[in-house]
């Protein structure tokens, strides 16, 4: 039998019960006083049996003891199971769902857990379950989101022009206005809102799949929207069609939400009735189209989808003037909340003129 390893000599028995007594961790309370037994003369044995542990576990405390002192005694965080993935193939794994998947290739056009598992075992004959790759993924930073709609035609370099070059397309209407004149950024769109409603997500318990009603009927009207998120305003129309009379019924109605004698530059699509030769364009309102197919640079697209998922979606609309009274009700509730005009509409490309 090996040797007993003495004990280091700056600690002695009554430091060890005071410290037994002080410490907040059971297990190192009961390694102490074990080991003050040794500092009084007590042999190995005496020490395992109020450990209620065995030799080789009194000889592994000592160890621990004279390596790190008290600290030493107590209980670590156990190492767990080796991870299955190392950096190189988590740096792959972020890679791949980075690019996203080919659906030709691939066969699929999104990624899920499974399938990912299934490209590690065919990479690196590496076997996850669902779940495991779900934690990699969180630990890699990624989380399951929904997707921003893109135009598949859009020309991403004309929304930078667009971007960049709003200061200037400012300055020069401004230059053609009386000097002083205050001016308003403003962004118009249209809704349509039918019996053929959204579902909006809700809240439900995992495992089960909630229902909602949902009509099949036609009857439909359009919300006609526009905001000034800089000032919190907006100004609104329920309309039964889409068209340039419908278009200029909204552009008063804007002008007469633009502070007085302050100008509008409102930025809207090139939508037929937006650009119709019988438009009439009030005098405190200059038009600005917007890229085509960019409704990213619309905040009004994200007023539409607020509406419908707190107000709008998930109803069933018994006629057309009960779509018309909570459209109209919509709207309202959303522009007695100009902090929530704000925080939709502000983009710091516009607004930093």
């Amino acid at each position: 039998m090996s040797a007993a390893v003495p004990l280091r000599e700056d600690f002695n028995a009554d430091a060890l019960r005071h410290l037994a007594k002080t410490s907040r961790d059971a297990g190192q309370s009961r390694r102490l006083l074990a080991l003050a037994t040794i500092y009084d003369g007590g042999n190995r044995t005496d020490a395992a049996r109020i450990g209620a542990v065995g030799l080789q576990t009194v000889r592994d405390w000592v160890l621990a003891f004279n390596a790190d002192g008290p600290v030493g005694l107590i209980d670590g965080k156990a190492p767990g199971q080796r991870p299955k993935l190392n950096d190189d193939q988590r740096r792959a794994l972020a890679a791949i769902v980075e690019r996203g998947p080919d659906p030709d290739q691939d066969g699929v056009v999104r990624w899920r857990r499974t399938d990912l598992a299934a490209w590690l075992f065919a990479r690196f004959r590496v076997s996850l379950d669902e779940t495991t790759v779900g934690r990699e993924l969180r630990k890699l930073g990624f989380a399951k989101l929904s997707a921003r709609p893109r135009h598949y035609a859009q020309d991403p370099a004309a929304l930078a022009v667009f971007k960049k070059g709003l200061p200037a397309a400012v300055r020069a209407i401004r230059a053609t206005l009386p000097v002083g004149t205050d001016i308003e950024l403003w962004w118009q769109d249209e809704a349509r809102v039918g019996q053929k409603n959204t579902l909006p997500r809700r809240w439900a318990r995992r495992g089960t799949r909630p229902t909602a009603p949902k009509d099949q009927r036609t009857e439909y009207a359009y919300i006609f929207g526009a905001i000034c998120p800089e000032k919190g305003k907006g100004a609104g129309l329920v309309l039964p069609r889409c068209n340039a009379q419908a278009m200029n019924a909204h552009l008063v109605e804007i002008s007469l939400a633009v502070d007085p004698g302050a100008h509008a530059v409102l930025m809207l699509d090139g939508a037929g009735w937006h650009v119709a030769s019988d438009l009439v364009v009030p005098d405190n309102i200059t038009l600005l189209q917007l890229p085509a197919r960019a409704p990213e640079l619309n905040p009004v697209e994200n007023v539409w989808q607020f509406i419908r998922d707190n107000w709008l979606g998930d109803r069933i609309f018994t006629s057309y003037d009960d779509i018309v009274d909570r459209c109209c009700d919509a709207w309202n509730r959303f522009t007695d909340q100009p902090w929530k005009i704000m925080s939709i509409g502000l983009r710091n490309w516009a607004h930093r003129l």
